[in-house]
């Protein structure tokens, strides 16, 4: 049984007697012939293709820093080893094959996801069918399931961070990028300033409290985006952004839910709540009608809210600005060697049934189906990369 510490602020942490089998202390170039083209490139690390120079295997190599800004991030990088090893009993998150280190980086060894980004197909067709959309979600909240089932929260899901394994196709999602991801154990608070812009959470927003709720708010963006193509909260202005999460303005413009069910926007009205204890749990969420499929799927037939702009305002996702993403440090962090807890029996889980109401989501019984508007929000696409800035 692997030994971790988990230190205040929520990261893994490997012994170094383990650690040391994980790690080859070698050049990987020497393994590997690299492709210089870069398949993602992010503020911390770049991704290339990796050939396996004696059996001709492809995999995605992750180069990341040691030090940052004249910081060590050797726990970081350590804490996304220690997630990704264990999460290895599941496809529904990307595979750790090996880990290089030079005194300079150290390169994960990846499964590499054929289809690359789900961002890359909501780039050419801005948004997904409803099917297909119902399909991806199903398997993003599996995936966040195993994490949840051992009190890891990703805190950054978004298009960049789901990766595909065939191109232009959902039938098989994967996540990926760790490296802002937290375990939570009961009883320890963990405050910080972490995330994507567009699909943060108003508590984190507010320094408040992180838990696995933080990532149910993420999901709720994640299925308006990729129903409609566009950002719930977004702004062209990052406080404009960040005032339209904290007061959860939020509306569904028929121009861009028209063929949108009853259903869907319930699931997405489920997820984007203010407080995180009243949001369903990942659980609950995939036994939600929409997903489930317990209810006939038919479009919504209600008034939903016009769009107050024209289209045309509307900000192309390759014309966005790139936000940096930045992390305030928590202080005094201590680690404690212990056995490692999370639960390996996943798989054994009695999945909660969600509280599925009686009330009808008919339009006659349910007319209404988005929050009160802030008279200021803009409505832009999603950008790539955008990232909290204080």
């Amino acid at each position: 049984m692997l030994r971790f510490a988990i230190s205040s602020d929520g990261l893994l942490q490997i012994e170094e007697s383990v650690l040391a089998s994980f790690i080859q202390k070698a050049s990987v170039l020497g393994v590997y012939d690299v492709d210089k083209t870069p398949l993602g490139r992010g503020k911390y690390a770049t991704v290339c293709r990796a050939v396996h120079k004696k059996t001709g295997t492809s995999y995605a190599a992750k180069f990341m820093k040691k030090r940052r800004r004249n910081q060590d991030q050797m726990k970081e990088i350590i804490h996304e080893i220690a997630v990704l090893t264990e999460c290895k009993m599941t496809n529904k998150v990307i595979r750790l094959h090996e880990v290089y280190e030079s005194p300079t980086e150290v390169v994960l060894i990846l499964e590499l996801a054929a289809g690359g980004e789900l961002q890359h197909i909501l780039d050419g067709e801005q948004c997904l069918g409803e099917d297909e959309a119902r399909k991806a979600m199903k398997q993003i909240l599996e995936g966040v399931a195993y994490l949840h089932h051992k009190n890891i929260a990703h805190l950054d899901l978004k298009p960049q961070n789901l990766l595909l394994s065939t191109a232009d196709c959902c039938d098989e999602i994967k996540l990926c990028d760790f490296g802002i991801s937290k375990v939570l154990e009961p009883g320890v608070t963990i405050r910080e300033i972490l995330g994507t812009a567009d699909y943060v959470a108003p508590e984190v927003l507010n320094y408040e409290p992180i838990s696995l709720s933080t990532d149910i708010w993420s999901i709720g963006v994640l299925t308006y985006v990729i129903l409609s193509g566009f950002s719930p909260f977004g702004a062209d202005d990052k406080q404009q952004t960040y005032l339209n999460i904290s007061k959860c303005s939020l509306s569904f413009e028929a121009e861009h839910f028209k063929d949108v069910s009853s259903a869907a926007i319930d699931f997405i009205k489920s997820t984007l709540i203010i407080d995180p204890r009243k949001r369903p749990t990942v659980y609950d969420l995939l036994n939600h009608p929409w997903i489930s499929l317990k209810i006939n799927i038919l479009p919504s037939l209600s008034p939903l809210k016009p769009s107050t702009q024209q289209s045309s305002k509307s900000t192309p996702i390759s014309q966005r600005k790139s936000l940096s993403c930045i992390r305030e440090k928590p202080q005094n962090q201590s680690n404690t060697f212990r056995t490692n807890t999370l639960n390996d029996n996943y798989h054994n889980t009695t999945v909660s049934a969600f509280a599925v109401s009686t009330k009808c989501l008919c339009p006659k019984c349910n007319p209404t189906y988005r929050h009160i508007t802030h008279t200021t929000v803009t409505k832009a696409t999603i950008a790539m990369d955008r990232g909290i800035l204080c």
